[in-house]
């Protein structure tokens, strides 16, 4: 499975921008989703993730009302942007669904996004 995350860009606060991670790879309807994201001089973190089958989703709570992460279509919707949204956005496939990004197996090159106030 080899994945790639595009659609970063400079956004003013409440903006919106939609991140896609493209996929290729037979198996990939196998595996969890997770987004994660890596903030300058910080440790990367989890943003969402969905199962598998799409049933299940979870989102870290500086994002949970803002961001939706989607299977089918492999994007995460970001709305209502903060300044401490700002950081490089990585997607990754796994099989487990999981908020640690030490489960994940696969991962892409990051987008960067930065929210100006």
């Amino acid at each position: 499975v080899q994945l790639q995350a595009s659609g970063g860009g400079s956004v003013q606060a409440g903006g919106s921008l939609r991140l896609v991670c493209a996929v290729s790879g037979r198996t990939f309807s196998q595996y969890a989703m997770g987004w994660f994201r890596q903030a300058p001089g910080k440790e990367r973190e989890f943003v969402a993730a969905i199962s598998w089958s799409g049933s299940y989703t979870q989102y870290s709570d500086s994002v949970k009302g803002r961001f939706t992460i989607s299977r089918d279509t492999r994007y995460l919707q970001m709305n209502s942007l903060k300044p401490e949204d700002t950081a490089v956005y990585y997607c990754a496939a796994g099989r487990q669904y999981s908020t640690l990004a030490k489960t994940y197996d696969y991962w892409g090159q990051g987008t960067l996004v930065t929210v100006s106030s």
